[in-house]
């Protein structure tokens, strides 16, 4: 499997990530000396670009989009993440790659879509993820709070334009036919709040926040700080598991708890009296009161300690890279267990081999560098 990912940030190369991860080839086609103001990661340190070569096009030469038509030719998918009509102003768009391959999959990262009043618009994830409904179910009862880029730019985004590229790739095989992946943030953060949907067209869903059961509306559901100011996080939703909670915290006897659960009215007052508690112990002391039960009870675990977690250890849900650990590749598969990814490139560092391994010439390829329609090494960076 063959992929061309035209380099940008956020949704793309988490997608490209995904893909190399899995075994794809990506090839990622960077613009020479071009470093994104919204991206303040040097190439080394940029994970989602792990796993990757690096061609260094500049498409705005005569010769640039030739040159990513050449590879189009042996490719399976391409995808680009410029607001519309970008690709095909290069000369790179889905008419011209259908041209020199019928079967290209060719897949289009976009905010707001390919059509739409607000298709052309510049945004990023907090503002794709405003008009789905999404920011405004998340935060505190005063103010929506943004979920980080998580929701909107990677899960709505990234990995929905991977699954779509995969899909239609599938049909390709098929039909012989490739066809073009319009993904778009604000379709794939809405797909993801479908459940929530689902409640509210039933009544079990306020548009308030913080009174519902999954947004910290519930005493049962909900982040509690510990003496030590460390956090534990407590998703107690069954009877059962809700009983055990109870009898580790000392409140299986007390009438409120044991009639609270199915009471939303009593929630703002038990969750402060399940806070009083909570605070009366240290966070290791709470996690060795419930170690071994079904209470659903963990700690919460800082992101930089995230990997030295006994269970992140045990399922080697992190990899060193060089000196950089970093999240696995997921998911886990019993036969073809992807490997360790390598490095993030640097722009333009594998661009003769992979030109020459994409069947360009080596004669063409050196005539490119000396005009400047390809560069070799970052040489600009």
């Amino acid at each position: 499997m063959r992929v061309i990912e035209i380099g940008g940030i956020g949704p793309g190369p988490f997608c490209g990530m995904m893909l190399a991860d899995m075994g794809a080839e990506v090839l990622r086609v960077d613009r020479p000396g071009y470093r994104s103001p919204a991206n303040p990661l040097p190439p080394h340190a940029d994970l989602m670009n792990r796993g990757r070569r690096s061609v260094a096009i500049d498409l705005k030469s005569p010769r640039g989009a030739e040159t990513v038509l050449r590879l189009v030719e042996s490719a399976d998918i391409i995808f680009e993440g410029f607001r519309p009509g970008v690709a095909e102003r290069l000369g790179i768009g889905p008419e011209a790659c259908a041209e020199r391959n019928p079967r290209i999959v060719f897949g289009r990262m976009t905010g707001w879509g390919q059509q739409g009043s607000l298709a052309g618009r510049a945004g990023h994830d907090i503002n794709y993820i405003g008009l789905t409904g999404v920011l405004a179910a998340i935060g505190t009862p005063e103010s929506p709070l943004p979920p980080l880029n998580v929701v909107g730019d990677f899960g709505g985004g990234g990995m929905l334009l991977a699954f779509g590229l995969v899909c239609a790739l599938h049909e390709a095989r098929a039909s012989g036919r490739g066809q073009v992946v319009d993904a778009s943030i604000v379709d794939g953060a809405s797909l993801l709040m479908t459940m929530f949907h689902a409640f509210a067209g039933e009544g079990f869903w306020s548009p308030a926040r913080g009174v519902n059961l999954l947004d910290g509306g519930s005493h049962y559901y909900n982040v509690y700080e510990c003496a030590d100011g460390r956090h534990v996080a407590a998703g107690a939703i069954e009877p059962q598991f809700y009983r055990r909670l109870l009898e580790g915290l000392g409140l299986d006897q007390d009438r409120d708890f044991l009639d609270g659960q199915a009471r939303p009215d009593s929630w703002p007052v038990l969750k402060k009296r399940m806070a009083e508690v909570f605070r009366s112990r240290t966070q290791a002391e709470w996690l060795a009161e419930f170690e071994g039960t079904d209470a659903c009870l963990t700690e919460v675990v800082p992101l930089g300690e995230a990997a030295g977690h006994p269970l992140n250890v045990e399922r080697d849900a992190f990899v060193r890279v060089g000196s950089t650990v970093q999240p696995a590749p997921a998911p886990r598969f019993s036969r073809t267990a992807p490997g360790v990814p390598s490095p993030p490139p640097s722009p333009g560092e594998h661009t003769v081999a992979a030109l020459t391994s994409w069947g360009l010439p080596a004669a063409e390829v050196d005539d490119l560098i000396g005009d400047g329609t390809v560069v070799q090494d970052g040489a600009q960076w």
